[in-house]
C-alpha cells in the first residue's frame, strides 16, 4: 500500500519505513519557529524540562513580528525577553526588527523551509509552509517547548484528503478567492485534523505567492497541515535561497486518501467572508452596499509581492474613498524594497492609503490599526472573528486584495472585476 506526502515525510522523520493514519510517531524536529509571542510562553515549560542547551540537530529561527515597533510597555519587555533568549543560545537565524517581517513569509524567502522537512511553531499559520512540500503545523507553547528542548515530538499521522482543483481561472480571481471558496463548501468534519494534499491544474500553475495564501488559509479549514506537491516552481523559488535540500517527497500512485474532492472553479466570482466566521462566505456582488470603513492589504496571507501589483494596478491614478483608511502592510523588508523599486509604494501613498512595516499588528489587532465600535474593515487578513481586530463591536469581512483595493476606492465593499476588466487588466 502506498503512502501520501504527509505519511512518507513523518514516516522518514520516525526512521520508520511507512507509517499510517491514527499511528503515533515520533519524529525527529528539522525546525523551530519562534516569535516574540511565542518565545515567552516557551520559558516556564523549557525551564520545568531541564533545558539549558537546545540540540543542534534543531534549526531555530526567531522573527519577532507581532508587536514590533513595541507599541507597549509589556511588548517592549517581551521583545527584550526574546532578543536575550536568543543571545543566550547563539541563535544565528535571529531577525531583529528592520532586518526581516512577518514570520511566514520571512522563512521562505531566507531559505528556511525546504521540501520534506518537519517544521513547527507556536502560531497557528504554520501550515503555510506546506506550499513547499513540507510537514508544517502550529503548536502551543508546551509542545513547541519539548520539540525545541528535546530535538522531537510525538504526532499522530493524520488521514489525508486530496482537494484536486480544475477549471479555467477567470479574471481577478485569486488564491485567497479559492481559499474562501474552500471554506464555504469543504465543512469542517471532511478535513479537520487532516492532512489537505492540493492538486490538480490550478495548483499547478499557481505562483509561490498564491501557493502560500492557500496553505495559510488551510488552517481555517481545520487541517491540521496543508501541503503541495513540490515541482519545477518550488525549486525556482528555493534555488536561490537555500544551500541544500531534501529529497523532495511525493504521494504514491497507490496512496490512500481518506477522501477525494474535485473543484472546478471555471465559473467562480470574488468571494468575501462575512463577519463572524471565516466560512460565512459570500459572492462579493451580493455584498456590495456595505459601506467599509477601512481597507487593510496585508498580513501573512496577502501581503506579498503578487498581492500589492494587483492593489496598485487598480489604485493608480485613483484615490481612496474619503470615508476609509487603507492601511497597507507588505510582508517583509524584502517586499517593501521590492514594492519600493516597483514605484507601488508611491501609487499607494498618492492615492491616499498609508504604509506600515512589515507586521502582524493590525491583522490581529494588536496596534497600528484598530477599529472603533461600529466601524467596518475589509481585509485580505486571514480571520474575520468578533474582537479580531479591535472592538468587539466592529465587523471585518476577508477578500482578496483586489476585493480590498476596489472597495477603498468605492467605500463600499466592491467587484474588482469591473475595474480590472475596464482598465484592461486580467
Amino acid at each position: 500500500m502506498g503512502m501520501t506526502i504527509t505519511e512518507k515525510i513523518l514516516a522518514r522523520a520516525s526512521g520508520r519505513k511507512a507509517c499510517a493514519p491514527g499511528e503515533i510517531v515520533e519524529a525527529d524536529i528539522d525546525v523551530v519557529m519562534l516569535h516574540d509571542i511565542g518565545t515567552p510562553g516557551i520559558q516556564t515549560p523549557l525551564k520545568e524540562l531541564g533545558v539549558e542547551k537546545l540540540p543542534s540537530s534543531v534549526e531555530v529561527v526567531m522573527i519577532p513580528d507581532h508587536f514590533v515597533p513595541a507599541p507597549t510597555v509589556k511588548a517592549a519587555e517581551n521583545l527584550k525577553l526574546t532578543r536575550e533568549f536568543a543571545k543566550k543560545h547563539q541563535i544565528k537565524s535571529y531577525y531583529e526588527i528592520g532586518r526581516g517581517g512577518i514570520c511566514h513569509q520571512v522563512m521562505a524567502e531566507k531559505g528556511h523551509v525546504k521540501p520534506g522537512q518537519v517544521i513547527v511553531a507556536p502560531d497557528s499559520h504554520t501550515t503555510t509552509y506546506g506550499a513547499f512540500g513540507a510537514y508544517a503545523t502550529g503548536l502551543g507553547v508546551t509542545d513547541t517547548a519539548i520539540a525545541l528542548g528535546i530535538g522531537k515530538l510525538w504526532f499522530k499521522v493524520p488521514p489525508s484528503v486530496k482537494v484536486v482543483i480544475r477549471g479555467k481561472q477567470g479574471p481577478a480571481i485569486s488564491a485567497k478567492d479559492i481559499s474562501l471558496f474552500l471554506l464555504k463548501e469543504l465543512s469542517s468534519e471532511e478535513v479537520l485534523n487532516r492532512a489537505v494534499e492540493f492538486g490538480g491544474e490550478i495548483i499547478e500553475k499557481m505562483s509561490v505567492d498564491g501557493r502560500m495564501c492557500l496553505c495559510d488559509m488551510a488552517m481555517e479549514m481545520g487541517a491540521e497541515n496543508c501541503i503541495i506537491p513540490p515541482d519545477s516552481t518550488t525549486m525556482d523559488y528555493l534555488k536561490e535561497r537555500v544551500k541544500t535540500l531534501l529529497s523532495a517527497v511525493f504521494s504514491d500512485a497507490d496512496a490512500v486518501y481518506e477522501r477525494e474532492i474535485e473543484f472546478d472553479i471555471s465559473t467562480l466570482e470574488p468571494q468575501i467572508a462575512c463577519p463572524p466566521t471565516t466560512s460565512n462566505v459570500k459572492k462579493v456582488r451580493e455584498m456590495k452596499k456595505v459601506k467599509i470603513d477601512q481597507a487593510f492589504l496585508g498580513s501573512c496571507t496577502n501581503g506579498r509581492m503578487e498581492d500589492l501589483r494587483i492593489a496598485a494596478r487598480i489604485l493608480k491614478d485613483e484615490k481612496v474613498h474619503p470615508d476609509v483608511r487603507l492601511i497597507i502592510t507588505p510582508a517583509s523588508q524584502e517586499i517593501y524594497l521590492q514594492a519600493m523599486k516597483e514605484g507601488l509604494l508611491e501609487i499607494f501613498v498618492k492615492a491616499g492609503g498609508t504604509i506600515t512595516n512589515p507586521t502582524c499588528g493590525v491583522c490581529f489587532g494588536g496596534h497600528s490599526g484598530l477599529l472603533a465600535p461600529g466601524e467596518v474593515c475589509i481585509s485580505s487578513s486571514n480571520r474575520n472573528f468578533i474582537g479580531r481586530m479591535g472592538s468587539p463591536k466592529a465587523e471585518v469581512y476577508l477578500a482578496s486584495p483586489a476585493t480590498v483595493a476596489a472597495s477603498a476606492v468605492e467605500g463600499k465593499i466592491s467587484d474588482p472585476r469591473e475595474r480590472l476588466i475596464k482598465g484592461g487588466l486580467k
